[in-house]
């Protein structure tokens, strides 16, 4: 009788021999376009997050950065077309605008690039700030505007809508000018009574009123920004009774805006 075949026994894959399933997945890449408080705060959240590979772009406005815990790119795009080639070169998965609510250009290119390569888009802001009982405040659309707005009789004003723009104040030399900003700021030469102040936010509400009260401001000029790292100064300016010139944000992109952090990492739960 003839010896009875043995059952074949798979084979074993080789020690070295990919396997397929053990391959790591591709983490989705975020590009977060910041600059802010919510940037940052967005880039915190998201250090903590094994499944996605996220990146902080700074557009370099500011000479020395806070530190991030996720990866960071400094420089600009070379606008609309330039960004789209970085979202196809870099495959990015999703990009979010948590940039400055003034910073309109960056804005209308992130949403210019995201169309053109389908990459989903979401605006991250906070909302503006709108005038409380007590407040005192001339509303105004141009930084020009805000500068005619203080008027030809002489008093101490604040500014503190950063560090550009502060050119369209040498057309009210009669003032007295405290102006505070990360970096020196760009045209302060051209404001013949100006103190200057380099400090970064947030600032406390007993810090404002100190410098209000030992500085004898009479007028504060601010942008529209929204949220809370620098709301004291609306605050103080209330309490004291100083006169408000307020910058209107420019009109916002025409996409899908959220103000809650909360609400930021569901949006990018669903969309990867």
């Amino acid at each position: 009788m003839g010896r009875r075949a043995r059952p074949r026994r798979a084979r074993r894959p080789r020690a070295n021999a990919p396997r397929s399933w053990s391959r790591p997945l591709k983490r989705p890449r975020l590009l977060i376009l910041g600059g802010t408080s919510e940037a940052s705060a967005l880039a915190r959240r998201l250090a903590d997050e094994a499944g996605v590979a996220p990146i902080l772009s700074l557009a370099g406005a500011t000479a020395n950065p806070a530190p991030a815990p996720i990866q960071q790119r400094i420089g600009g795009f070379g606008g609309a077309e330039g960004l789209a080639s970085y979202l196809e070169a870099e495959r990015i998965d999703a990009l979010i605008d948590a940039t400055h609510p003034f910073a309109a250009r960056m804005s209308m290119n992130a949403l210019a690039a995201a169309g053109a390569t389908q990459t989903p888009l979401v605006v991250f802001s906070r909302p503006p700030w709108a005038p409380q009982e007590g407040d005192r405040w001339i509303e105004v659309a141009t930084m020009d505007e805000a500068a005619e707005a203080l008027g030809s009789e002489r008093k101490t004003v604040f500014l503190t809508q950063g560090r550009m723009q502060l050119a369209a104040f040498a057309k009210a030399p009669q003032h007295r000018y405290v102006a505070r900003a990360i970096d020196p700021p760009a045209g302060i030469d051209t404001l013949p009574q100006c103190k200057l102040i380099l400090a970064r936010g947030p600032f406390a509400l007993a810090d404002e009123l100190k410098l209000m009260r030992d500085e004898r401001v009479e007028t504060l000029v601010t942008k529209n920004s929204g949220g809370s790292a620098t709301y004291a100064k609306i605050e103080a300016a209330r309490t004291l009774g100083v006169g408000v010139v307020m910058v209107r944000r420019p009109k916002p992109p025409e996409a899908e805006t959220l103000h809650d952090l909360d609400d930021v990492m569901s949006w990018i739960a669903s969309v990867l």
